[in-house]
């Protein structure tokens, strides 16, 4: 877990997952052991009025349970994020990581993700 997430109240997660669950722009993807959410990302759908009006796809939120790391669960997660994105017609896939996480970065750019290609920018509104 981040150290900057905070506990949030049931009812208040129960709010967000409804709307979240209401809205066709947003998928969640996971892998389940015996009732256990062990692997999951997130992908949104964004509308665009360049490229032909294809869309962009960001995937955040990649995260897989300790005990279960290196048996290719997030790369099946984000392989689910990345068609859902195909579905969507989107011309490219956006996915952040922390700067210092040069592990994860790896395993990014062996799943196709370019490293290179931007630079981005985050502005924490707390």
């Amino acid at each position: 877990m981040d150290e900057d997430d905070k506990q949030c109240a049931f009812d208040q997660s129960e709010r967000v997952w409804k709307e979240i669950e209401e809205n066709p722009n947003i998928q969640y993807f996971g892998a389940i052991d015996n009732g256990k959410v062990v692997s999951t990302c997130y992908a949104v759908y964004i509308p665009n009025l360049t490229r032909g009006n294809r869309g962009i796809c960001f995937i955040e939120n990649v995260v897989t349970d300790k005990e279960y790391r290196n048996r290719g669960l997030a790369s099946k997660v984000i392989d689910m994020a990345i068609a859902f994105a195909k579905d969507q017609h989107c011309y490219k896939a956006i996915l952040q990581s922390g700067i210092a996480r040069t592990g994860a970065h790896q395993f990014y750019e062996n799943k196709g993700f370019n490293g290179a290609s931007k630079k981005a920018f985050d502005m924490r509104l707390e």
